[in-house]
């Protein structure tokens, strides 16, 4: 299983520190919870991710609200469980002043989840709004309702507001050029762009930081380590037994075949145990089942060159033995089909953090060459820096180079050109907030991975029928639990 995830982030993590605004497990009297239902939602019927109470939105359209206004909202996190694995849904989280009638709500985010799962999936939104607004959550339900559970609002310190009084300079400076030209309300404007703009420098780093750092940890190495080893058969009794007794009535070639047979499982020798894949798996299982049949097959034991104690031993237990072996193979198959979906998760999860930090990368180089900052690899290690006055002086560079190019234009009367810049360099700040809310599908998707991993190895999970088997398994599952725990409360500490 390829390993990620990572806890390097501990010198970082003060840059993101949340503060609780409210949050909704839905447990107890609805008149107490910080969100009033609307229409097509109740408590009855919901299945709680955590505690008991949980939300149940119907199949159809139907809608939440905030019953107080929310001061400086920042993320919004909550889990949805579709009815069935065919259950489609799209969650569209709306802002607005007031809950009139008339009220207008402004557009935030819009999550369209397709069918493919019927867990708990996690689900994160930034809204950054600095008045005090209320949260609506319009959710339309297809082919089945919804559980939603956990819902909880953070107050995050990391550049809140800054596109929103973006805009707001922008405007006034718009506004400035269409009634005068008073060169020193303008240039102090420019001076406040440039210092946003630079700021927001700061940012990309953190968040690049943030996607570097989400590498593996010596936690969660231990943790995905002790969940391969429970879906590898040469890692318990039953099936190792089944090997002893195959190879005891086997020929010297049939004895060869089964030792390359359970090859790339590991060594039954040294004890060693290696990562099985369920293509693996399903290659190894038919054929083994038809070379023990054949194995202890009358004809075979009978006629091979064997005692009379083997003999006896092949005629008494041939049948019992590849009972047993049948039904172990479907309870190993079973554990197999649940690491695997893990390690799909996995993967898709790298390719999307790839991807957010190959982008990332690029539209950092791209904002400093707005900036007059030559695309070179000594500026962008500056940004980079751990060391803070490195990088306070690229960031006073941009600053200042942002509303030098804005005065320019400016004392050169060039209105339209002005213009341009204003709105070329509005867009560069608001192609940030896209990456944003990229590495909040990103943190999503690993709070669902913990979810699944955790509830995979809950002692109910035990797939195993005989005593030692199901000792082993569980052995296994209570160091993956501690290991998993620990990986969890740092990634939290880092990244929530």
């Amino acid at each position: 299983m390829w390993l990620f995830i990572g806890l390097l982030m501990s010198s970082h993590a003060h840059a993101q520190k949340n503060q609780l605004v409210f949050a909704s497990d839905f447990e107890g009297n609805p008149l107490t919870q910080p969100w009033a239902f609307i229409m097509g939602c109740q408590f009855n019927g919901a299945e709680a991710r955590s505690g008991e109470g949980a939300l149940l939105c119907q199949e159809g359209s139907s809608s939440i609200v905030s019953r107080e206004p929310i001061a400086e909202a920042g993320l919004l996190e909550f889990w949805i469980k579709p009815q069935t694995s065919n259950s489609h849904y799209k969650i569209n989280v709306l802002t607005s002043s007031t809950l009139s009638l008339d009220a207008k709500w402004q557009h935030v985010a819009l999550l369209d989840v397709m069918a493919g799962s019927s867990d708990y999936l996690a689900h994160r939104v930034s809204i950054d709004e600095p008045s005090r607004k209320y949260i609506r959550l319009d959710i339309e339900a297809i082919n089945g309702p919804l559980s939603l559970d956990d819902l909880s609002l953070d107050k995050i310190s990391l550049d809140i507001a800054l596109q929103k009084n973006e805009q707001k300079i922008i405007g006034g400076i718009l506004e400035q050029l269409k009634q005068d030209k008073n060169y020193d309300v303008q240039s102090e404007s420019f001076r406040t762009l440039g210092k946003n703009y630079a700021a927001m420098l700061e940012s990309h780093r953190q968040y690049l930081e943030y996607a570097n750092a989400i590498y593996s940890s010596i936690t969660f190495v231990l943790a995905t380590s002790e969940r391969n080893k429970m879906s590898n058969p040469l890692g318990y009794n039953t099936f190792r037994s089944v090997l002893l007794d195959a190879k005891r009535v086997a020929s010297p070639i049939q004895q060869a075949r089964l030792t390359s047979m359970v090859k790339p499982f590991g060594d039954l020798a040294t004890a060693t145990l290696n990562v099985v894949s369920a293509g693996a798996y399903s290659a190894f299982a038919e054929p083994f089942k038809s070379f023990l049949a054949a194995t202890f097959d009358r004809s075979n034991y009978e006629n091979g060159d064997l005692n009379r104690s083997d003999k006896k031993f092949a005629r008494d237990n041939g049948l019992k033995i590849y009972q047993q072996a049948e039904r172990f193979m479907t309870e190993i198959e079973q554990e197999l089909q649940l690491v695997t979906a893990l390690d799909n998760d996995l993967v898709s999860m790298q390719k999307n953090l790839d991807s957010f930090r190959k982008d990332l990368d690029k539209q950092l180089r791209s904002y400093l060459q707005h900036a007059s900052i030559a695309r070179t690899p000594e500026n962008y290690s500056k940004v980079m820096s751990k060391d803070e006055v490195a990088r306070l002086q690229v960031m006073n560079d941009a600053s200042a180079n942002i509303s030098a190019r804005a005065e320019a234009l400016l004392a050169a009367n060039n209105n339209a050109e002005l213009v341009q810049y204003m709105v070329k360099t509005t867009e560069k700040m608001e192609e940030f907030q896209e990456f944003k809310e990229r590495f909040n599908q990103i943190t999503s998707a690993m709070l669902t991975f913990y979810d699944r991993f955790e509830r995979s190895i809950a002692a109910e999970q035990n797939p195993f029928t005989d005593p030692h088997d199901r000792s082993v398994w569980e052995q296994h599952a209570k160091n993956a639990r501690s290991y998993i725990k620990q990986s969890q409360q740092a990634f939290t500490k880092a990244y929530m």
